[in-house]
């Protein structure tokens, strides 16, 4: 494997955990009531499905930056 594909895919790694990660904080501090989850609504979108599509394309991103770590 050449060593820029590794560290681009260990790239997509931490930026999915690092996207995960905010958007559970943010989902766990709207819960509590630390934090205003309306403010990321838009048009007909509340701010909680926002929110959670950030969390969830952090997932993917993990994911692809793992299968294509283990493709090569």
């Amino acid at each position: 494997m050449n060593v820029s594909k590794f560290y681009l895919f260990r790239s997509l790694i931490f930026i999915g955990y690092f996207l995960t990660s905010v958007g559970c904080l943010l989902l766990l501090f709207g819960v509590l009531g630390l934090f205003n989850i309306e403010a990321f609504a838009y048009g007909l979108s509340s701010g909680i499905r926002i929110i959670g599509s950030l969390a969830i394309a952090g997932c993917m991103t993990t994911a692809a930056g793992y299968f294509f770590l283990e493709q090569e």
